[in-house]
């Protein structure tokens, strides 16, 4: 296993990290089950065979699998294997009313973790509107005092949000952590590779999320992409080529996968035991950036989410339709697209509300036909 440099920090953190959030499950779990329908058995396996070889980043949070994530992860650190990891959860800024939550929240989370301190400790997913929650119910002064009482040793966030919003929070506390979505199609997506950058050169360590885009980049490749990847000269899997474009920077600390089978935890540690910086040649990096050109060949609306047609009067979620539109067509998942549309219809923010009063092409920087889009999109997304 290969490891890097956390941040500013003192850690030294492997390069792939073992993600909590998609474990295995089983069909007949047991109603009374502390772990719900987490498969036990195989899981502890699973973490524990990372561990054994090499891994030693562990990341959960509180309410990953119906809350049951961190009560299975307390199991599998028993045994000596706590002392082997840094073990990362997350604050859910959005289950606190008030300050003195975030202690109970904290303590609960020990409990479950059958640990009394947390090696990295992150606010959940921030956005602007939990931001600006967070500083409201001093968020800081309880990670301070958490340190000072050796319940956590080092402090972040992970994110999703758009760019200038990630600056905000980068420079708005001395963290030490981000946790980002990144890989080779979401360079300009949230934080991007700009982000990415941003916060490096402040010091911060940086953790991936979502290296294979929820499976998209690896499950049920079109005849194009898979013809791509058939032509480079090094063969790889899709995964392999994911992972080792992301190892490829240096500025990154650990890429987490969320893995659900043994299989995907042998393949993971290979590809992390090759994962070195700038280690990617010429002929590599293009036949990525002929994959990436593809998928973006098949974005049908490039909109750039600024938002600056909102609020539409008719209350249409134009960006947000636009996006379904686009992941639609990229994965080729019109049915999947459909039922996220419906939840437009139910909400009465779909396109069919649309008035064609122009208000949203005159604002948009794009200068994007935005009534004609939205018509497209609708008729494409019902079928």
């Amino acid at each position: 296993m290969l490891y890097r440099k956390f941040g500013s920090t003192n850690l030294e953190t492997s390069i792939l990290g073992f993600g909590c959030m998609r474990l295995p499950t089983v069909e007949d779990a047991d109603e009374n089950s502390d772990v719900g329908n987490i498969d036990k058995e195989e899981a502890i396996k699973m973490i524990r065979y990372g561990i054994d070889n090499g891994i030693n980043y562990i990341d959960t949070a509180y309410t990953y699998h119906d809350e049951k994530s961190e009560v299975l992860l307390g199991y599998a650190l028993q045994d000596g294997y706590r002392g082997k990891v840094n073990l990362v959860t997350k604050l859910p800024i959005w289950k606190a009313e008030k300050y003195e939550d975030f202690n109970r929240l904290l303590d609960e989370q020990l409990t479950r973790l059958q640990t009394d301190y947390l090696d990295i400790y992150l606010v959940h997913a921030l956005n602007k509107s939990r931001w600006e929650k967070a500083k409201e119910l001093k968020v800081f002064d309880f990670l301070e005092q958490a340190v000072k009482d050796g319940k956590i040793k080092h402090v972040g966030f992970s994110f999703h949000d758009k760019l200038e919003v990630f600056k905000e929070i980068v420079d708005g506390y001395d963290w030490d952590v981000c946790q980002i979505q990144l890989n080779y199609i979401d360079e300009n997506y949230q934080a991007g590779l700009e982000g990415m950058h941003y916060a490096a050169a402040k010091g911060m360590a940086i953790v991936i999320m979502e290296p294979l885009r929820g499976g998209r980049l690896t499950n049920n490749l079109s005849p194009e992409v898979q013809a791509i990847w058939d032509s480079a000269s090094v063969k790889r899997t899709p995964a392999e080529w994911a992972f080792r474009w992301l190892y490829n920077h240096p500025e990154i600390s650990v890429v987490l996968s969320g893995m659900s089978t043994m299989e995907q935890v042998v393949e993971n540690i290979k590809t992390a035991n090759e994962g070195h910086p700038n280690s990617l040649t010429e002929e590599e990096i293009d036949v990525v950036n002929r994959v990436k050109d593809f998928y973006h060949s098949k974005i049908r609306v490039h909109c750039t989410d600024c938002q600056y047609c909102l609020p539409c009067p008719q209350g249409v979620a134009i960006p947000q339709i636009f996006a379904t539109y686009n992941d639609a067509s990229i994965w080729d998942d019109f049915a999947g697209g459909a039922r996220r549309y419906k939840g437009f219809i139910d909400k009465s923010t779909d396109a069919s509300l649309c008035q064609e009063c122009g208000l949203c092409e005159d604002a948009c920087p794009q200068n994007l036909t935005i009534i004609e889009y939205l018509k497209e999109a609708a008729q494409a997304l019902q079928g």
